[in-house]
């Protein structure tokens, strides 16, 4: 049970938050810079399958060792560190292979993604902490 509400609240907040952020940040950044390669609509396939996934890593990876730790601050350091490196993966290789995406839009989304890993892991550590018995 702990690791399912660690699970249910790091993808409720992961997602919501995404949504607002990809919501108003879309058209702002990553479409005048992507260009023609950026797609009209969402690929829902893999669009699902990457917020299925993410908080399982939120939970292996930041969530579980600030529950053995027992520390607020250990969910924060290691959901944010989770963030940076995942988002680095994503942004670096981007930059590294396609001519439109920019140094400014790794810098700025993986910001983003490490914030948002930080709350997901924080927000699943306080309810495994509450509800995970």
């Amino acid at each position: 049970m702990t690791y399912i509400a660690a699970y249910l609240a790091s993808l409720g907040l992961f997602f919501a938050a995404d949504m607002v952020w990809l919501g108003t940040m879309a058209s702002r950044i990553y479409r005048p810079t992507l260009g023609d390669i950026a797609l009209s609509g969402v690929n829902l396939a893999p669009a699902i399958a990457f917020y299925v996934l993410y908080p399982i890593g939120l939970v292996f990876f930041a969530i579980m060792p600030a529950l053995k730790e027992g520390s607020t601050y250990s969910a924060i350091l290691y959901g944010a560190l989770f963030g940076v490196f995942t988002y680095a993966t994503y942004d670096l290789t981007n930059q590294a292979t396609l001519r439109n995406w920019t140094l400014q839009l790794s810098v700025i989304d993986m910001a983003w993604g490490t914030v948002l890993a930080a709350a997901a892991g924080t927000v699943g550590f306080w309810a495994a902490s509450r509800f995970g018995g």
